[in-house]
């Protein structure tokens, strides 16, 4: 178990600024703010409004707490599709398994979504906070929301009391995956799949001390299978980390050689495919398949560094083509 009870850090409160600086920016990233019923402000990132790649970029660092840094960079790796993103955090457990990590199940009447954010760190909600040891306590916080809408003011309203807040300390954000906005913020995601795999391998999360990551930008598409299917393929297949961990060699070996998503029984075909093969039943997935192509990691504490995994640019070639 992870002790960040004392931390002073707070991932609402970091990624309130950002917020309130893209709500700022809201025309000039093409954007939208507005108001819910029950007071909420909600952000529209490439729903009903165009948006874009840095609605997409900041979307991330919102997603993160405000505890990473996402940037566009034109060295993926990949180089049919050099655009991507380059993912950093000195807090990866809290940035990415507290905050980023879409784990909290919104479920009333007809509205269902998987939230992401510092919202979660507010509702604590998951028992994942549990192992954490970490709860977060600010005036305002957000949630992030991969989709064409946000929640119904009434959801909004009980997500805005899980928070132990009124819903006009609540901002809403949300993408389409096949958007612009939506497929960046998928791919800021590289360095999260590792760290969520890393606790399902029961790594020590106490271990890891810094992560960086990259991954191609998917092409956006209408289609929303198709969409998703681009969107895991650039990580799965097009996405490398790189951790930094303490702890014996042995330890952070068998990390390296189970972490790439080749470890996985499901690897080897386009996402679109293996979502087809199971009739469309997420849960039918390996779960183990949700990782980074490469990975390294590096021992602070003996200097070794192990390496496992491997790019794969055909999938990626031809899920972004598909």
């Amino acid at each position: 178990m992870n002790d960040n009870s004392e931390a002073n850090v707070s991932v609402s409160a970091r990624a309130q600024r950002l917020v309130d600086q893209l709500a700022a920016d809201a025309e000039a990233l093409r954007c939208k703010v507005t108001k819910g019923a029950a007071g909420e402000q909600r952000i529209d990132c490439g729903a009903a409004t165009p948006g874009g790649l840095e609605a997409g970029r900041r979307l991330g660092e919102i997603c993160m707490g405000g505890l990473g840094t996402v940037a566009i960079t034109s060295q993926s790796g990949d180089a049919n599709w050099p655009l991507g993103v380059v993912v950093h955090s000195s807090n990866p457990v809290i940035a990415c398994l507290g905050s980023q990590y879409a784990g909290w199940t919104i479920s009333e009447g007809d509205f269902f979504a998987l939230g992401s954010g510092p919202a979660r760190a507010m509702s604590r909600v998951e028992k994942l906070y549990e192992e954490l040891g970490y709860a977060d306590k600010a005036e305002r916080t957000a949630l992030v929301i991969e989709g064409d809408n946000p929640p119904p003011s009434e959801v909004a309203n009980n997500v805005a009391k899980a928070c132990g807040l009124t819903a006009d300390k609540l901002s809403i954000l949300y993408a389409p995956t096949g958007s612009l906005a939506g497929t960046v913020q998928i791919a800021a995601r590289v360095l999260e799949v590792a760290l969520h795999k890393a606790h399902e391998l029961h790594f020590p999360l106490e271990h890891i001390v810094d992560g960086y990551g990259t991954a191609p930008i998917a092409p956006p598409i209408p289609d929303f299978i198709k969409a998703m299917g681009r969107t895991n393929d650039a990580i799965i297949y097009g996405g490398r980390i790189q951790l930094f961990v303490r702890g014996a060699d042995d330890a952070a070996e068998h990390l390296a050689e189970k972490l790439p998503s080749r470890a996985s029984s499901a690897y080897g075909q386009p996402f679109a495919e293996i979502f087809a093969a199971v009739n469309g039943d997420f849960y039918k997935i390996d779960p183990m398949l949700f990782s980074p192509a490469r990975v390294t990691v590096s021992n602070l504490d003996t200097g070794r560094s192990f390496h496992a995994g491997a790019l794969a640019p055909e999938i990626v070639d031809a899920s972004f083509r598909s």
